[in-house]
């Protein structure tokens, strides 16, 4: 009984450490990126944000299950990303326009038979029109290329730190 409670208590101890360690350096990683840029730099924290979101929302129970959502994501963000450079380069913001992407970013990924591509693309497109709104004049390229390098970095953080730290299951089997 007592190494079965010890066993829960050192995989929880090792998801809780997953968590901290891909919120921690996706965070870092991405605000570096967009710490760099001048003209984004007061953004920062709000694309380090978007890294630490997607990378905990990308970490599952093991590798192989990680490396699929991380896949998942990163081309669901992809088509969000195209979709709302597209978008950007002919409206401006608009909360409607802005729903009314992420339904077609849906649509499109329903009819094209990948529905896991559906939610990142959704969020991907609510990121960068929100992104828009509160920076106006970054352009819409720098933009959607920013918030998808952000998306890359908190999938591939995910992915090394599941790689590199298996749950103690995974060690097992």
């Amino acid at each position: 009984m007592k190494t079965a409670f010890n066993d829960t208590i050192s995989c929880s101890a090792r998801t809780a450490l997953h968590y901290v360690l891909i919120s921690l350096l996706a965070y870092f990683w991405a605000y570096y990126l967009t710490g760099t840029l001048h003209i984004t730099s007061r953004f920062a924290p709000i694309g380090a944000l978007w890294a630490v979101i997607v990378g905990v929302s990308v970490m599952q129970e093991n590798w192989i299950s990680t490396v699929e959502k991380a896949r998942f994501q990163i081309l669901g963000g992809l088509v969000g990303a195209i979709l709302s450079l597209v978008y950007l380069n002919f409206l401006p913001f608009n909360p409607i326009g802005m729903v009314l992407l992420m339904g077609i970013a849906v649509f499109l990924c329903q009819s094209l038979d990948r529905p896991d591509y559906s939610t990142p693309a959704a969020l991907t497109v609510a990121v960068i029109l929100f992104f828009s709104h509160i920076n106006p004049e970054l352009s819409p390229l720098m933009n959607a290329g920013l918030r998808f390098s952000e998306v890359i970095i908190g999938s591939a953080i995910a992915v090394l730190i599941v790689r590199i730290l298996p749950h103690t299951r995974d060690k097992m089997e």
